[in-house]
C-alpha cells in the first residue's frame, strides 16, 4: 500500500467547519483523530488532523512498516487547515503518527495525534487506532446526579494519585484499572467518601509530573490498562454511589517533540508570544486561548471526558497561572491587557465559555477551580445555553 491508496473522504460538514473556526465546536472528537470504519464495503480508518502550516502531511505506522513515505492525507479546500482521508486496511490497535512537512518552517515533524483516544505506554509515544466502545450500566447514578452531585449537597472527596495508591509491591508496579476496581471502592465506602478525585489520567510521558504535563489530552493513560477498563472502574464507582472528579489541565502542556509543541512547524496550540505562551516556573507552553480552533480543542476535550467517560466533575488545574498575565513574571516580562490591567482577558473568556458550555450540556456536573487568588465566580457559567452540536 502507498500514499495513492488514501481515499478522499470527510466526516466534516460545512456547519462543522464553521463551528470549528469560531471556537464553538464542542464535539470535535467525533470528527478529528482516527476513526475505524467501513467505507463502500472496505474496512479501514478515517484520519483528520488540524495542521494549517503543513505543506504535506502523511500517516505512518504499523500498517506500512513505518515506511518513509507513508500515506498522504488531503488538505481540505476550505482553508480550515484540516488534513483528512480514509486509509484502507488500517485496523483497531495499530500504532501511527503524523509525519508533517512544514511550509517554510524547517525540519519534518513526527507527531502523535492530538485527538487519539489511546496512546502507546510511555516511554513509547505513538498513537493507537482504537474503536472506543463501552456499555454503561450507571443509569441510576446519571439520572440522580443533579441531586447527588449538586452544589448544595455535602461532599467528602478523596483525592488520589492513581499510580502511587496501594501499589503491587511484589511486582513493584501500580495497580491496573481493573485491580483498582476491586481495591478502591470498598475503601471509599468504608471511609464514607462521596467522591473520588483522580489526579490527571490523560496520557503523559513524565511520571514524576503526576499527570500534570499532558501530551495526550483525549487518551486515558495506558500505564494502567485500556480505555474501556477505566470506563469500567468509573461505572462501578457510580454503581456504588460514588462520584468521580478528574483533574483537567488546560493551562499548559510540555514541549516534548512528539506532541503539541510547534505542531506543524508553527505555533498551532501555544501562544506565539513567549510572554503569554511560556511558563517560566514549569518550562511548559501555554495554550493560545484567543485562537478559536484551540478553544474548540480544549472545550471538546472537557466534553469528551464528561460524555464518553461519565466524569461528574472537572477540577481545573492552575487557573491563577492563566488568569493573570504577570503570573510568576517580573516587571518587563509581561504586557498589560488593552485596559492596562494584568488579567488575561482571552483566558478568562475561555473559562467563562467552558463553564457555560459544560453546565449547559451535562446536568448535575461540577467544575472546580484550583485558583489561589480568590478570583470571583471563576467556576460559574455566564449564561444558559440551550443547544449543543451532537
Amino acid at each position: 500500500m502507498n500514499s495513492s491508496k488514501v481515499v478522499i473522504h470527510s466526516l466534516f460538514s460545512e456547519f462543522d467547519i464553521s463551528l470549528f473556526k469560531t471556537g464553538k465546536h464542542y464535539h470535535l472528537y467525533n470528527k478529528m483523530g482516527s476513526h475505524p470504519m467501513t467505507l463502500q464495503g472496505v474496512d479501514g480508518c478515517y484520519f483528520a488532523v488540524y495542521a494549517p502550516n503543513a505543506e504535506k502531511l502523511f500517516v505512518v505506522g504499523d500498517f506500512n512498516q513505518w515506511s518513509h513515505e507513508g500515506f498522504m492525507l488531503h488538505s481540505r479546500w476550505d482553508g480550515s487547515g484540516i488534513w483528512e482521508g480514509f486509509i484502507p486496511g488500517v485496523r483497531h490497535g495499530m500504532v501511527y503518527k503524523y509525519k508533517i512537512f512544514p511550509y517554510n518552517y524547517g525540519r519534518i515533524r513526527m507527531k502523535a495525534d492530538p485527538y487519539a483516544v489511546k496512546a502507546e505506554r510511555p516511554p513509547l509515544s505513538g498513537s493507537v487506532v482504537w474503536d472506543l466502545k463501552y456499555e454503561w450500566r450507571d443509569e441510576n447514578w446519571i439520572k440522580n446526579r443533579p441531586f447527588k452531585n449538586g452544589h448544595n449537597q455535602p461532599h467528602s472527596i478523596y483525592e488520589m494519585h492513581f499510580g502511587s495508591w496501594k501499589r503491587n509491591m511484589i511486582e513493584s508496579r501500580s495497580l491496573t484499572y481493573n485491580e483498582m476496581t476491586e481495591e478502591l471502592i470498598p475503601y471509599l465506602q468504608d471511609m464514607g467518601y462521596t467522591h473520588v478525585e483522580f489526579l490527571p489520567l490523560a496520557e503523559h510521558p513524565y511520571e514524576p509530573s503526576w499527570g500534570y504535563q499532558v501530551t495526550g489530552y483525549f487518551a486515558a493513560t495506558s500505564r494502567y490498562g485500556d480505555p474501556e477498563e477505566l470506563m469500567y472502574l468509573i461505572d462501578k464507582l457510580h454503581q456504588a454511589d460514588i462520584g468521580v472528579i478528574m483533574d483537567w489541565v488546560p493551562a499548559h502542556f510540555p514541549s516534548d517533540d512528539f506532541s503539541l509543541a510547534t505542531f506543524d512547524g508553527s505555533c498551532v496550540y501555544e501562544h506565539p508570544d513567549r510572554r503569554k505562551g511560556f511558563h517560566p516556573d514549569w518550562n511548559t507552553l501555554i495554550f493560545n486561548f484567543g485562537r478559536a480552533e484551540i478553544r474548540s480543542f480544549l472545550i471538546s476535550n472537557a466534553f469528551f471526558w464528561l460524555e464518553r467517560y461519565h466524569i461528574d466533575g472537572l477540577r481545573v488545574d492552575a487557573v491563577s497561572s492563566i488568569a493573570y498575565l504577570d503570573y510568576s513574571r517580573n516587571a518587563g516580562e509581561w504586557e498589560p491587557n488593552q485596559y492596562g490591567g494584568r488579567e488575561n482577558l482571552e483566558a478568562i473568556s475561555f473559562l467563562q465559555e467552558f463553564n457555560t458550555a459544560v453546565y449547559g450540556a451535562f446536568p448535575g456536573i461540577q467544575t472546580i477551580a484550583e485558583e489561589s487568588t480568590s478570583y470571583p465566580m471563576v467556576s460559574k457559567a455566564c449564561f444558559q445555553v440551550d443547544w449543543v452540536l451532537v
